[in-house]
């Protein structure tokens, strides 16, 4: 392969597709909930979960373990020295910098070079071929989960109870990928455009963030991009207004510190009565943990009563467990901040610490 470009543009795969794509075997390398939600046609999902990761890499798994489904597995099997394989995630653009840390994607891709296989990555990735493809993307309508699961209680959260529906309830992040991976419980089926939690205020996911008809939509101008690598797709065009968090959704990531700017941002997107998008990648854990905090201090709720709030109106939501810390540490600021008020009338600054943390920030007053 040295001597071949590694990569396919989402031009040459949709040309592909449109001939039938008898040739091509398409595998996605995105966490399931992503996959779930739409994914290229005829793509078998990758299902690399952190532990699974670790075991890979050191080189005694075959890439056919990783694939959940049967049918997919055979697919996989009797295809894979024959076809043209192509490997996407969500936005890789190009090959990894020296030096830098190797993704889920190029290490599955150096596997199969090993293997033997003609194999290359999709320039862009998803979001790019979805973007300028949508037509050869698809959605698994009938994906949903029983109703009947009860939901988990949380030790040290009070009666705040968070969804384990379909899911044992572990959720194995691999920091080290330069892909971003946000794997959670499998959700119930959720529209694929971005809830309103107030006037104003929409959480959604990356995909939501490059849809142009569905920022137009919901009148969105504002955008708050909380990872730390997703483009900002439309920042150069002058119609829309960024804020980027450079958060990855791991227990040793401090978010909170960025709660006072997120809220701020937020604050000015509404006051000027435009939408505002707040998005991570599955929009499902940090955009969830910003738009939680911002409820708490702008409409003084609980943690427990903003969590439901929002878990009301986008069932799958589900921020790791640090975070949910940072956010409990939040409520007891605010807490002390709202006893304060209602003793003296000073103008002392409002500071607090993390779990992870323990470097002040200063809270900007309600």
């Amino acid at each position: 392969m040295s001597d071949q470009r590694p990569s396919k543009s989402v031009e040459w795969l949709q040309l592909e597709l449109e001939s039938g794509g008898t040739s091509v075997l398409l595998l996605d390398c995105r966490s399931h909930e992503l996959y779930e939600s739409s994914h290229i046609e005829t793509a078998i999902h990758l299902g690399m979960t952190g532990l699974m990761l670790r075991r890979f890499k050191k080189g005694n798994i075959p890439i056919q373990t990783i694939i959940s489904k049967n049918e997919d597995k055979e697919k996989f099997l009797r295809r894979f020295k024959t076809d043209t394989v192509v490997l996407y995630d969500e936005c890789t653009a190009g090959w990894p910098d020296c030096g830098a840390p190797a993704s889920v994607l190029f290490l599955l891709l150096q596997k199969l070079w090993e293997d033997g296989c003609t194999a290359y990555f999709l320039e862009g990735g998803f979001v790019k071929f979805h973007t300028e493809y949508p037509e050869h993307c698809e959605t698994l309508l009938d994906s949903s989960c029983p109703s009947s699961s009860p939901p988990m209680s949380v030790l040290a959260f009070g009666n705040l109870r968070i969804s384990s529906d379909c899911s044992d309830g572990e959720s194995d992040r691999e920091p080290s990928s330069a892909t971003e991976s946000e794997e959670s419980p499998v959700p119930s089926y959720q529209p694929d455009f971005p809830v309103q939690i107030i006037p104003y205020l929409y959480l959604g996911c990356a995909k939501d963030s490059t849809n142009l008809d569905v920022l137009g939509q919901y009148n969105i101008t504002y955008i708050l991009n909380v990872t730390p690598n997703l483009p900002n797709m439309f920042e150069h065009d002058g119609h829309f207004r960024y804020k980027q968090i450079p958060i990855s959704d791991h227990w040793s990531q401090n978010l909170s510190q960025f709660f006072p700017e997120a809220i701020s941002f937020i604050d000015e997107a509404r006051s000027k009565q435009c939408g505002i998008l707040v998005h991570c990648l599955a929009g499902i854990s940090r955009s969830v943990t910003v738009t939680v905090a911002y409820l708490m201090q702008r409409l003084n709720l609980s943690l427990n009563d903003a969590y439901d709030f929002v878990k009301r109106k986008k069932s799958n939501i589900s921020p790791n467990f640090n975070f949910m810390g940072q956010l409990l540490d939040f409520e007891r600021t605010l807490e002390r901040h709202t006893s304060c008020d209602n003793r003296s009338t000073s103008e002392q600054p409002l500071c607090f610490t993390t779990p992870t943390n323990h470097n002040v920030f200063q809270l900007e007053s309600t």
